[in-house]
């Protein structure tokens, strides 16, 4: 992660809280599919808490994480699945558990690729948007709570002067709070958005312990990690056919280890073969970099073992979608 936001915000050092406001509340971070919600989570938290592919739907759901500035405000993201259209059982509780977040908190960050969505506009050529953000659209308008339109991937379009158009065209579609074009990767303007953010929650003290990143548990975020290195591993349909059990995880202090058995769950035969691999090179693979990322993250040494289990169907199964916590 970059250092953007590492140094003390504006202000910041001279501030005496008996004489300004402490300001902390909810940011749920919503959008399509692949448009950088978890790296723009990430970036201000400097910590890799969301995992992050180039595999849509990489997020399922709901992540909450907490940064703490000092004399200043807190602010607790709510990172949420991309927003999208599917018949499909997991999908409808991922976009479910999307427009819940809406409903929930103190601001809400409408994440866009701008790049993206410039290319979309002119492959359309008309005036519509895009009928998956006609949708987010209108779940917008059903709330209260102020939405700040967050253009995300600036660093990536062809040029600069696109900018300004698509920021007139879509603030006339919306009454946004705030726009704010950024670079979630490069750490473009994250100061910036940070201040603003804080600036629109309401005053009020802390609402989680100051040195607290998230509510998840230790298990799921293994779970995670495993998930997030079949996904950049597997190709076609085998990423959207996965599900990580973690069926044992225990933190013997003693070795100062964390002992984790996983099992990886998919719904054909074949796909087992293919996230075992030849000879068991890939699950070898998968295990190792997962192991790494465990050990990073968690601080401590990580003893690993990984089975694969064909579970037919699991993603329409509603028992199957509740036991794996896709509720």
């Amino acid at each position: 992660m970059g250092n953007d936001i590492t140094k003390p915000l504006e202000n910041e050092e001279n501030t005496d809280p008996k004489n300004s406001g402490y300001h902390a509340g909810f940011v749920a971070l919503i959008g399509q599919p692949n448009v950088g919600k978890s790296t723009l989570m990430n970036r201000i938290l400097g910590v890799d808490l969301a995992i992050i592919t180039a595999k849509p739907q990489t997020t399922r759901n709901r992540i909450l994480g907490v940064r703490s500035f000092p004399e200043k405000g807190q602010i607790a993201f709510v990172d949420t699945p991309g927003i999208h259209r599917s018949k499909k059982q997991l999908n409808k509780r991922m976009v479910a558990t999307a427009l819940a977040a809406i409903t929930e908190v103190d601001l809400i960050c409408h994440v866009i690729d701008a790049d993206a969505y410039i290319k979309q506009m002119a492959r359309l050529g008309k005036d519509e948007i895009p009928a998956s953000e006609a949708f987010i659209f209108r779940k917008l308008a059903e709330v209260e709570q102020p939405v700040f339109l967050i253009l995300n991937k600036v660093d990536k379009l062809d040029a600069k002067e696109q900018l300004l158009p698509l920021i007139l065209d879509l603030s006339a579609r919306f009454d946004f709070a705030e726009i704010l074009p950024v670079s979630a990767q490069k750490g473009d303007n994250i100061r910036r958005l940070v201040e603003v953010i804080l600036e629109h929650l309401p005053e009020s003290d802390p609402l989680f312990p100051e040195d607290m990143l998230t509510d998840q548990a230790e298990r799921f975020i293994a779970a995670e990690f495993i998930r997030e290195q079949v996904l950049e591993q597997t190709h076609e349909e085998v990423p959207y056919s996965v599900a990580v059990e973690i069926e044992r995880f225990v933190d013997n202090r003693d070795k100062n280890m964390i002992e984790v058995s996983a099992i990886i769950h998919v719904e054909r035969t074949s796909q087992k073969g293919i996230v075992i691999g030849k000879g068991g090179a890939r699950l070898q693979s998968i295990g190792t970099k997962s192991r790494k990322r465990m050990q990073a993250f968690f601080g401590k040494k990580i003893y690993l073992e990984t089975f694969v289990r064909v579970e037919s169907e699991w993603s329409e199964d509603p028992e199957a979608l509740g036991r794996f916590g896709y509720e």
